[in-house]
């Protein structure tokens, strides 16, 4: 069933552009925020989002919301959007979030799609339609870096993202399949070498970016694992920071000194590498996306890359929705998701458009 009235809560620069491509794709649009917004080419209201016994107030009359919230408050948003009947799209890393919501998917008369955005999200969409171009698959690797263009002192990294996701990831253990096996392994870790474009970065293991696709590639692939990418060495200081300064304790803290530290750039690249090994007609072969986004100019404004990439990714998704192209009732996957109609909605072009390759 096709539906126009959407709330988009928390306005901040992802929030506020998804708002905005959501708008020109023809959605009536409420953004709603704790602080007024002005100058927005959607509706806009002012509301407290942190307390859940008055959300189901504040979305009475919308038909679907979209959360960009810190992953902390979306267990309340996707609780009144379910008891109200909307449709319910986020941008969460956090497991446990998802499961939460996964949960209320099974009795929801809307669909419930979190993990809209970059990783997971897209990255996962990729790994897919990859994956199906093979009779059988031995291994998917998905990797995702979001990165300053011109990084400067040793970390090498500005927290263009949300302090709390990547103290998240870099923290909770990461599902991963390893030889057939599904285990769950620290963050952090397996530290890799990858090149893209000449420029060499270094992977390692975080948690949430496989969103569920271990879950759906049980039985069906070797190995299967999600990494960051970071510039070369960046992985043993924060190995430091976290474990040998003990401020994986406090992880508030630890947000609050690395935004003091390594504030947002404008100037930012965002890095994606997806590989899939496997068989066709019992030849072994492998099937690569490499991409590197960077700012886009978007309504007049130029964009950061994580902001863009982010903000068409799950505009793309409710687009499809809206479309009737996907599922309209219970949980959804984003593996589930297809390429190339993905790809030609309004947003997702972006993706298309907003890539350089190596020669032009």
């Amino acid at each position: 069933m096709s539906f126009s009235r959407i709330a988009v809560l928390g306005l901040g620069k992802v929030g506020h552009l998804a708002a905005e491509l959501l708008a020109a794709s023809g959605f009536e649009v409420t953004g709603i925020d704790a602080r007024a917004v002005t100058e927005a080419p959607f509706a806009t209201r002012v509301a407290n989002l942190t307390e859940a016994e008055g959300l189901q107030d504040i979305l009475w009359g919308q038909e679907a919301v979209l959360s960009c919230l810190p992953y902390s408050l979306n267990t309340g948003v996707a609780s009144a959007a379910h008891a109200l009947g909307l449709h319910y799209f986020d941008l969460t890393e956090d497991v446990p979030t998802t499961k939460h919501i996964r949960r209320l998917a099974a009795t929801a008369r809307g669909v419930m799609a979190p993990q809209c955005g970059l990783a997971p999200g897209f990255v996962g969409i990729v790994g897919a339609h990859l994956a199906g171009q093979f009779d059988k698959v031995r291994s998917i690797r998905l990797r995702v870096g979001a990165l300053p263009q011109n990084p400067t002192g040793l970390l090498g990294y500005a927290f263009n993202w949300s302090p709390e996701g990547v103290v998240n990831e870099y923290l909770n253990d990461c599902e991963v399949i390893e030889e057939g096996v599904l285990k769950s392994v620290s963050a952090m870790e397996w530290l890799e070498t990858i090149h893209i474009d000449g420029m060499q970065l270094e992977a390692f293991t975080t948690s949430g970016g496989l969103g569920t696709m271990c879950e759906t590639f049980a039985d069906r692939v070797e190995n299967l694992d999600y990494k960051t990418m970071r510039y070369p060495g960046h992985v043993t200081l924060m190995n430091f920071f976290f474990h040998e300064l003990l401020m994986r304790e406090n992880r508030a803290d630890a947000g609050r000194i690395l935004t003091h530290a390594k504030p947002p750039v404008s100037d930012d690249v965002v890095y994606l590498h997806v590989a899939v090994e496997g068989w066709r007609d019992d030849q072994l072969g492998r099937e690569e996306f490499v991409r590197a986004y960077y700012p886009l100019e978007i309504g007049g404004k130029s964009r950061t890359a994580i902001a863009w990439t982010t903000s068409a990714s799950v505009a793309a998704v409710i687009e499809m929705v809206r479309d009737g192209r996907l599922p309209q009732q219970g949980f959804l996957k984003q593996e589930e998701i297809p390429l190339v109609p993905y790809l030609k909605t309004r947003t997702g072009n972006y993706y298309e458009i907003g890539h350089r390759r190596r020669n032009g």
